[in-house]
């Protein structure tokens, strides 16, 4: 089963990070740009579940992101503001940007038959006891490396975009093994987040099961 993670740049100037995990937790991980490199190297591994760190729908009630004035939150970002998780709205400037991409791109895959799910990287870190990149990257590489992860990982000049990615990617293996919770609104869409009971053993630093 595969797994791929985006950690999706609101631009294609910036860079994507991108990573394919197999059911070992080997991932590979790569830098890309532009939708049509994303939308090749994904429909050409046929993955299981695709994964992407972007907000990939609209508030209730809100029509279009050109839209002024609320609905700003959605039902996930309501959950996840309960939770104490810290994240950017998706009216918030650049944001605007990011949401656009990753609608348009969650569409284009869906059409081609794939799966794909929303990921938020710093809640699944929070959740699962590690560290957000801007804490360093290494000691989130580590983390990752003691949860489980391996293959690119081991690369010490490994960007901040390819760990999201890897978080992304972990999150979808969830998603294959049921051991997720979906947070959000059923009229919305839902945001896909560990269940941490189903990962204690990962949480607590135990081997990979």
């Amino acid at each position: 089963m595969i797994s791929v993670g985006i950690d999706l740049a609101g631009s294609p100037s910036r860079n994507t990070g991108y990573c394919v995990l197999d059911d070992e937790l080997n991932c590979s991980v790569s830098i890309l740009h532009t939708d049509s490199e994303i939308l090749s190297n994904t429909l050409k591994l046929s993955p299981d579940i695709v994964s992407i760190d972007a907000p990939l729908f609209l508030p209730k009630g809100r029509l279009s992101l050109e839209q002024t004035g609320p609905p700003h939150l959605r039902g996930c970002d309501r959950e996840l503001l309960k939770m104490g998780i810290k994240f950017f709205p998706i009216t918030l400037g650049p944001m605007r940007m990011l949401t656009s991409r990753g609608m348009k791109l969650r569409s284009e895959l869906e059409r081609t038959g794939l799966s794909v799910i929303e990921s938020f990287p710093g809640a699944i870190q929070d959740l699962l006891g590690m560290p957000r990149k801007q804490r360093g990257l290494d000691v989130l590489r580590m983390a990752l490396i003691k949860y489980g992860i391996k293959g690119g990982i081991m690369n010490e000049r490994i960007s901040g975009d390819e760990l999201d990615a890897i978080t992304s990617a972990v999150v979808g293996k969830m998603y294959l093994s049921g051991a997720y919770r979906a947070i959000g609104d059923p009229e919305e869409g839902f945001m896909i987040i560990p269940n941490i009971a189903s990962n204690q053993s990962h949480m607590t630093g135990g081997s990979r099961r």
